[in-house]
């Protein structure tokens, strides 16, 4: 892989070359145009990602990694650690490509993500949640297999940048992307694909207030830690990981534009509106992004058309005369629910 070797980034190439190499393991997702429960000439571009076979983004990070060590992970076997979500994706490549997998979960997980990852025949280890990353690296090491990390690892990166890559195909002049960041992987490989190919377009990540370590990263200059005991106060269980990743990290500071925060209710409220208004399933990781949008927690900025002395953002909504808002789009990356939640966000009144 090509990697600047000071900054350690991935390049477009990388992230072009992880589209081909997961092809048959990670869906191109759909994009769903999701109107403004208040304006609804005000529409948002939704790439699906819940709808991956496992629920979520991560598949494409774990597909690009695993396949490049292929053969060594067919001795020895893999390992991850995750709260869920790469967990999942973990599990399912090892079950379809015949892998041996030990995931190391926090033993505050959700039931229903500790289910799926056993149902796919993984052996899981549940540990405290301080322990999560230590221990997977311990037994990676004891048992030969190969470490799979869920953010931290530039395979993982250019993976996860190929739903940057897809969703400027599937929507032409975007003005600004929307993107939960939680370690930082998919932040780090979508800005990485956005900025190389529409560099006037903002990339913006999207963190609980009650785990915005990310975002005082951002604004202090320098990496932060959060502890378990902070993070894990969100609903949002995918998005509890105590600060960025080293990667990540040289990623963020290139390439992202700003991090905004939304409350447990914002989230919540985005789920409710995803379901019924999208008719698309979302935990609340997943709807962080969506919840910043719906919120008007993020200004579009000043693009400019070139040539045109016009914000490239001014739309005309279809049949109305007037000019619409800027064109954004979010990703919305994780479905896999707790159907108690669930029930209870859908019965809330708006």
């Amino acid at each position: 892989m090509s990697v600047d070797a000071a900054a350690q980034l991935v390049s477009l190439q990388d992230i072009r070359r992880a589209a081909e190499r997961i092809g048959d393991l990670a869906l191109r997702t759909p994009v769903v145009e999701l109107p403004h429960p208040d304006r609804p000439d005000d529409v948002l571009h939704c790439k699906a990602e819940s709808l991956q076979p496992t629920g979520a983004f991560k598949i494409r990070g774990a597909s690009n990694a695993i396949l490049q060590v292929l053969e060594t992970t067919r001795e020895n076997g893999v390992v991850a650690q995750s709260s869920g979500n790469h967990a999942r994706a973990v599990a399912w490549l090892a079950h379809r490509l015949g892998l041996r997998a030990v995931i190391v979960m926090p033993d505050v997980a959700p039931a229903p993500k500790i289910a799926a990852v056993r149902a796919l025949g993984a052996e899981v280890e549940l540990v405290p949640a301080a322990q999560r990353d230590t221990r997977a690296r311990e037994l990676a090491a004891d048992r030969g297999g190969v470490h799979v990390p869920p953010y931290d690892d530039l395979r993982v990166i250019a993976g996860q940048g190929t739903v940057g890559l897809e969703l400027l195909e599937q929507v032409a002049d975007v003005d600004v992307v929307l993107v939960p960041v939680s370690g930082g992987g998919l932040i780090s490989g979508v800005s990485t694909a956005v900025k190389a190919i529409s560099p006037d377009t903002r990339v913006v990540g999207v963190e609980p207030e009650l785990a915005a370590d990310a975002a005082e990263s951002l604004r202090r200059g320098s990496r932060v830690t959060w502890t378990p005991e902070q993070t894990y106060r969100t609903v949002a269980d995918g998005l509890r990981t105590t600060s960025l990743g080293v990667h990540t990290w040289e990623h963020v500071q290139r390439y992202v534009d700003d991090i905004v925060t939304v409350s447990e209710e914002q989230m919540l409220a985005a789920m409710r509106h995803l379901a019924l208004g999208g008719r698309l399933v979302a935990e609340p990781s997943g709807a962080a992004a969506v919840a910043a949008w719906m919120h008007d927690l993020v200004p579009a900025g000043a693009r400019v058309a070139a040539g045109s002395g016009a914000a490239a953002g001014s739309r005309v909504a279809a049949g109305s005369g007037a000019a619409a808002g800027p064109w954004v789009a979010a990703v919305v990356s994780g479905g896999s629910v707790d159907p108690a939640l669930l029930a209870s966000v859908l019965e809330r009144g708006e």
